[in-house]
């Protein structure tokens, strides 16, 4: 796909505004990382040449200075939350992001167990971190937090959180989702770091809303669509236009706390070094944008993108009507419709074509060099299995009509699901369609070819007729292929 963003430039320039600003602050900064660090999927969307690992590259420049705190709320463990999109819970993606970070070399130093008070599944998991090895801490809900700014700028307020204990100039705050309580964590440290004699600072590390975009700008709408769910808001920061009558884009959240945040600079230091929100950030994405265009219709893309996992979260009861409401209104606000992506208007286009037919569930992958290629169900192939065979046999050149997959190789297949693994539908899926494949290729240069072909699937848009099951949704996901789905349950 056409690359829109300048990702060497932005891992050179973002590390050397973070090194800027540990110089402004004496050379100790807490930095709160919002997002996602290595995995960021959203950002590689929206703006086309973003690795999902560029932040963490990043970082890599600052490895020898920095230090990582992973905070996770005992709230969220004591209801076993669950990140959606690795399906684990918080508490066991803290070990995972601590392992992660330490392959690459980065020190974790300690875990911070926040809105603690005493959760019996909170003094589990630290007992178990204990075992481990791992240093942790807790620090404590606070009455009124954070509005009763003179009881939180007290010794019964950050000052009975446990301090942390850190040795590098850089500290990076970061959790495993929203809500852990990373800024809770930085101004603590800044305040029992002050109790010590140190001048320490803060710092906000966020990809979106994106500051120097403007407000309705494609990338800055996709995030909102993004975090529909947390009902973020973008907006004009009113205290950056105030301050030098300039505009820049933040979010409802960071404007609504900056008051309070300029009350508990104050009371820590005698003064805030921030004149607005934006002026915490160190984001420099919106500098390493090569082309406009190409990120504007990726970030469109992804508005529909949301648009389609909303409505499946509501037909499955995993969320209310306002969060497709609200992404419905960012649609008309980027002035699309749902066929701005071209494979929901090809796939029900095939299934309009295909009535009669068994199971009518069809699919529509774009390919690169945008050939859109359609599928449809049959009696042996599931409209996703059907549609990686055409896909795979366009790009290396295997003619249409021939059939990768004998019939007398499929029916044994379809006999053993449904008669020894009491399953319900013969079709092979997308797996066993690869498994197939990969074992005909030891003999059949066709296969062979038509496996090679797979990588250039990664970046490709799919759109299918029906909700797909979590093996047809995992392959795609491992291929690299955008998905979305019609909110229609399968016969």
């Amino acid at each position: 796909m056409k690359i829109g963003f300048d990702n060497d430039k932005y891992v050179r320039i973002q590390s050397e505004h973070i090194k800027e600003r540990i110089a402004k602050f004496g050379n100790k900064l807490y930095l709160e990382l919002g997002g996602k660090l290595f995995d960021d999927h959203h950002a590689s969307r929206v703006l086309p040449g973003f690795e999902p690992d560029s932040k963490l590259r990043m970082l890599s420049q600052l490895r020898e200075h920095a230090e990582i705190v992973i905070v996770v709320s005992a709230a969220d463990i004591e209801k076993n939350k669950v990140r959606a999109d690795l399906g684990i819970t918080y508490d066991e993606d803290v070990l995972r992001l601590r392992s992660e970070f330490q392959q690459r070399g980065f020190l974790v130093s300690s875990v911070v167990i926040t809105h603690y008070n005493g959760q019996a599944s909170a003094v589990a998991f630290s007992e178990r971190m204990q075992r481990l090895g791992i240093r942790y801490f807790f620090h404590y809900l606070i009455e009124g937090y954070p509005h009763n700014v003179s009881l939180i700028d007290s010794a019964d307020g950050f000052g009975k959180n446990d301090y942390v204990e850190t040795s590098r100039p850089l500290v990076i705050v970061t959790a495993p989702g929203p809500g852990s309580g990373k800024m809770a964590v930085c101004l603590s440290q800044l305040y029992h770091e002050h109790q010590r004699g140190i001048e320490a600072g803060y710092a906000k590390f966020e990809t979106f809303p994106v500051w120097n975009l403007p407000l309705k700008h494609p990338v800055n709408i996709a995030y909102e669509a993004a975090t529909a769910d947390l009902n973020d808001v973008n907006m004009i920061d009113p205290f950056h236009l105030e301050a030098y009558n300039k505009i820049a884009i933040n979010y409802n959240r960071d404007i609504e706390i900056f008051p309070v945040l300029d009350a508990l600079f104050e009371g820590i230091y005698g003064h805030n070094p921030y004149k607005s929100p934006t002026d915490m950030g160190v984001n420099m994405v919106g500098f390493c944008i090569s082309d406009d265009e190409v990120c504007s219709h990726a970030s469109m893309d992804e508005i529909v993108r949301r648009y389609y996992a909303a409505l499946n979260k509501f037909a499955t009861g995993t969320c209310d009507d306002s969060e497709v409401k609200k992404i419905a209104l960012l649609l008309r606000q980027a002035g699309i419709t749902t066929d701005f992506r071209r494979t929901t208007v090809a796939a029900r286009l095939r299934k309009e074509e295909s009535k009669g037919l068994p199971d009518d569930a069809c699919a529509a992958i774009e390919l690169a060099d945008g050939t859109i290629i359609t599928s449809g169900s049959s009696d042996l192939l599931g409209c996703c299995a059907a549609l990686l065979l055409n896909a795979t046999k366009y790009l290396a050149g295997i003619d249409h009509n021939l059939k990768l997959i004998p019939q007398s190789m499929i029916v044994p297949i379809q006999r053993m699901k449904i008669e020894d693994l009491q399953g319900r539908n013969p079709r092979l899926h997308t797996d066993e369609v690869l498994v197939a494949l990969a074992v005909l290729s030891t003999q059949d240069d066709n296969c062979r070819r038509a496996l090679d072909a797979l990588p250039q699937l990664k970046g490709c848009q799919v759109h299918t007729t029906v909700m797909l099951g979590e093996v047809d949704r995992k392959i795609f996901s491992k291929l690299g292929i955008g998905l979305t789905c019609d909110p229609v349950r399968k016969r």
